[in-house]
């Protein structure tokens, strides 16, 4: 399993190898949400050619999944020249990636079934649309296991043919950085994870 420092040793090797590219590299960033996109845009728009990809059919309710996909697409249109696309919600394929998990805690293994479920659309789409690499902003959060994460993404990497970008966003203030962003965009920061399991959770709080 690669480590933290290991991780992010890597994520700056790959961003020297690109940033000496005679072009830009193509990036597929899928993101959870605008909060989380903040930090991660701000360090990858002058080295990528990117394109985020919203998938996440684990949120509940519908209403705010749409509300994130919103403001996540308001800050897109606010940044400009980041292109981005939305593949269909449906949430019946999250709850059969998460069968039998379902009484499991926040980040268990129901967690890391939901990250190889979005992470692996990334991996498929970067591919079908022939990207250099795809990535999650994920690891923006320190409430995700960014070991989980980068395991999974090395994996995908192997399956797909497309290069990986290791990260652990949070790393050197990123997260602090996301919040203050955030407020300077005035977006909507939700209080809850995203699924229906951390939905009632907080709830119940």
């Amino acid at each position: 399993m690669t480590n933290e420092k290991t991780a992010y040793q890597k994520y700056e090797e790959q961003l020297k190898k690109a940033k000496e590219e005679p072009a830009r590299p193509r990036l597929l960033l899928h993101s959870c949400c605008g909060p989380c996109s903040t930090a991660v845009l701000e360090q990858l728009a002058d080295v990528f050619d990117l394109t985020v990809l919203y998938y996440n059919p684990n949120i509940y309710p519908k209403a705010e999944y749409e509300r994130r996909r919103d403001e996540l697409f308001r800050l897109l249109e606010q940044l400009g020249q980041v292109s981005y696309v939305e593949l269909p919600y449906r949430e019946e394929e999250y709850y059969q990636q998460v069968k039998g998990l379902e009484e499991l805690g926040e980040r268990s293994k129901r967690c890391y079934q939901c990250y190889l479920f979005r992470m692996e659309q990334a991996a498929s789409y970067a591919k079908e649309h022939q990207f250099d690499y795809f990535t999650t902003t994920l690891s923006i959060s320190p409430y995700k296991n960014s070991a989980w994460i980068n395991e999974i993404g090395k994996e995908l990497e192997q399956k797909y043919g497309v290069s990986y970008l290791f990260s652990d966003f949070k790393k050197k203030g990123g997260y602090q950085r996301s919040l203050e962003l955030s407020k300077q965009y005035q977006l909507y920061r939700q209080d809850y994870c995203g699924c229906v399991f951390s939905w009632e959770k907080r709830r119940k709080e």
